[in-house]
């Protein structure tokens, strides 16, 4: 049966189309997350994290010591704290964890490996703070997933103190764009076509491997790699990406949760105060930090 909820986000992306400039293209994006509120309730609070711009959240029920270090989507080109910010608040408050939204560098001013340089960065002044790896949990959605895969592996080659897990939101890991999904749902799916996200990739890779492990985790090796929350929609044209990614991490031996939200488009929790199955899922990934860091 379809969804009224994500049914009106579908009318409302149609009635505001991507536009061609790049500087209108980020305009949106922060528009679309500027619809919704902040719990007043909520304390913000600006940071520089080991040279990257970021922010905290915290919700008066947070546990200080716990922590979700979060990455966002727009595709390496577009998105930001801002339009991620309710998201985010609202992750914290369902993990009672405090969260730290990252700036990092955008494509193409800043291509690979730029922004994993900073999720590194961010990571690193987490530990610098006091956090222990037990206590964090990295999250992603749509490019932010890929890149929080890109930095656990990354982690583990240097040898530093993995996270105790990974919440991946309709993650993007193969910028070749090899899955099925990618034309299969392309007349489903309002926010994203496998058109777009070659302009896309083009943009972040500036001419690297569009198979570089660090660009696409889908080709890395996933061992040892701490539990894995991934959520998706069925809708969407990254489908296969986030269904692919599972098996590989599982033949990987990587503890790994896989949820397939029915009737769902691209990054669906971002519409979460409307859509509640985006509600719902959000509600799971609390319980999944909380867990983990427990």
């Amino acid at each position: 049966m379809p969804d009224a909820d994500i049914d009106a986000i579908r009318e409302i992306l149609t009635a505001h189309p991507r536009p061609t400039d790049l500087a209108e293209r980020r305009q949106r994006l922060d528009a679309l997350g500027a619809r919704y509120e902040v719990g007043k309730d909520i304390r913000v609070e600006a940071v520089n994290s080991g040279g990257v711009a970021a922010e905290w959240t915290t919700s008066p029920v947070a546990d200080p010591t716990r922590a979700v270090l979060f990455f966002h989507g727009g595709g390496y080109v577009s998105g930001s704290i801002a339009s991620h910010r309710h998201l985010v608040a609202q992750v914290g408050r369902e993990s009672r964890a405090r969260t730290l939204a990252v700036g990092y560098r955008l494509a193409p001013e800043h291509p690979f490996p730029a922004a994993l340089d900073d999720a590194l960065a961010s990571y690193r002044f987490l530990l610098d703070a006091g956090y222990s790896a037990s206590r964090i949990v990295v999250a992603g959605e749509s490019a932010g997933g890929g890149l929080a895969v890109a930095l656990m592996t990354s982690l583990r080659e240097r040898r530093m103190p993995l996270p105790a897990g990974a919440w991946l939101s309709s993650p993007w890991v193969d910028l070749a764009m090899t899955g099925s999904s990618m034309t299969g749902k392309e007349g489903v799916d309002p926010l994203i076509s496998k058109a777009y996200l070659q302009e896309l990739a083009a943009a972040y890779l500036h001419g690297a491997d569009n198979r570089n492990p660090l660009a696409s985790p889908l080709y890395a090796n996933l061992h040892g790699l701490p539990a894995l929350l991934i959520q998706v929609g069925s809708a969407e044209t990254l489908l296969d990406d986030a269904v692919r990614l599972a098996g590989a991490a599982g033949n990987a031996d990587v503890r790994t949760t896989l949820e397939v939200w029915p009737d769902m488009i691209h990054a669906f929790t971002l519409f979460y105060q409307q859509v509640a199955a985006a509600r719902r899922a959000l509600t799971n990934v609390g319980a999944f930090v909380r867990a983990v860091t427990a």
